[in-house]
């Protein structure tokens, strides 16, 4: 029997949209899903850019009016791949259409913005899912086994990383990345949410939290390049903007549950080109990933026997480790692109069953909460409680 389409708009192409439309292709040749993705329209302010990548990705057919696409009634789903500014705005009126949302993170501006996000997706009765696609390697999961079948004990500490280096040059211009109005935050938004999610994921809900956040360049050349992303060169005269988001954030957490957590971001992090890393220490034992070897989990165990203790490595490519059976034989590793495939597979079966699986708007709210949390105690200092919802 012919499985159940969904129909998808995306609106945005570059690096995400990129990732998500490698997902959509490969997705049903991997997984048997209760419904399969088909790659209707692509959206792109510039028509003959958006079609070249249309052509290049597999969609069928390009918008340059996201109002229009969102309307569409050939559209089940829309995958919102825009900067950070758009995010409300599209999926309001994706939800307003009735139309599945599939949304990048962060999930809004701010608290108030993600709440309103989510409220609309209820009330409509869609469903929806935020993109930290991180969760969805198969050692992230694996570990998130381990630490609930109780292997580690009770966890007493969680600490994360995510270093990066693309914005060191001086000379490298002022990206829409860099620009408040555009992206709410800088680095404690676009990485700092990352290390969040994973935090949430495995050890669970913030109480309080107290941190800095701190901006290393304060001016950079206008981005005359027309490129606003990764490796973008100013170019023309040299006209400088002020860089209103951080560089870099640091804060420290309490978890609900007792545990502690220290977190870094920065893109100042020199010869890290992706270095997100965590650790959890717990009473029985140790576990700890590296995004750059993400195929494999460091796992420790306090009843090891005397003279064989020590972090153990598991390469997280058998049948029995998530999501790792449907691609290939033991230690045939995958890779990035492949977290972006298992959540899809996890979307389509959260749209042909009516649900909306983890991590999903409500997962967006409590990320947007612990990020504003961080920031307020950054401007005002001292311990600021998260918002619970």
């Amino acid at each position: 029997m012919a499985k159940k389409k969904v129909r998808v708009g995306m609106v945005g192409y570059k690096f995400m949209g990129k990732a998500h439309s490698h997902a959509y292709f490969d997705v049903a040749r991997f997984f048997d899903l209760g419904a399969e993705p088909e790659m209707v329209a692509l959206c792109g302010r510039d028509e003959a850019a958006a079609r070249a990548a249309a052509d290049q990705l597999g969609w069928r057919e390009v918008e340059t009016d996201w109002r229009r696409l969102v309307a569409r009634p050939d559209i089940d789903l829309i995958d919102v791949c825009t900067p950070n500014n758009l995010h409300a705005d599209v999926t309001l009126a994706a939800a307003q259409h009735g139309k599945h949302v599939l949304c990048e993170k962060p999930l809004a501006m701010d608290l108030e913005q993600a709440r309103r996000m989510r409220s609309a997706v209820e009330q409509a009765g869609v469903v929806h899912m935020i993109c930290h696609n991180y969760r969805f390697a198969p050692a992230v999961q694996y570990a998130r086994q381990l630490i609930a079948d109780g292997r580690i004990g009770t966890i007493y500490h969680f600490r994360a990383q995510y270093l990066q280096d693309w914005i060191m040059d001086p000379e490298f211009p002022l990206v829409w990345r860099l620009r408040k109005e555009v992206a709410g935050s800088g680095v404690h938004g676009d990485l700092s949410a990352h290390i969040i999610d994973l935090a949430r994921f495995l050890v669970g809900e913030f109480e309080s939290v107290t941190g800095l956040l701190h901006t290393f360049i304060k001016q950079r050349p206008l981005d005359a390049s027309g490129e606003g992303a990764w490796g973008a060169r100013a170019i023309g005269a040299r006209q400088m903007g002020e860089v209103d988001v951080d560089d870099a954030a640091l804060f420290l957490a309490r978890f609900a549950n007792g545990a502690l957590g220290t977190f870094e971001a920065t893109r100042f992090a020199g010869g890290n080109r992706n270095g997100n890393r965590w650790e959890v220490n717990g009473s029985r034992g140790s576990i700890r990933w590296d995004l750059e070897n993400m195929n494999n989990l460091q796992v420790y165990f306090h009843d090891d026997p005397a003279g064989q203790q020590g972090f153990r490595t598991i390469n997280c490519t058998e049948a029995q480790h998530p999501y790792a059976g449907h691609w290939w034989p033991p230690a045939h590793i995958i890779g990035y692109e492949h977290t972006f495939v298992h959540l899809v597979s996890e979307l389509m079966n959260g749209i042909a069953a009516g649900r909306s699986p983890a991590p999903n708007f409500e997962d967006g709210v409590r990320n947007q909460g612990v990020l504003d949390a961080v920031s307020e105690s950054a401007a005002g200092g001292g311990w600021v409680r998260v918002p619970q919802g």
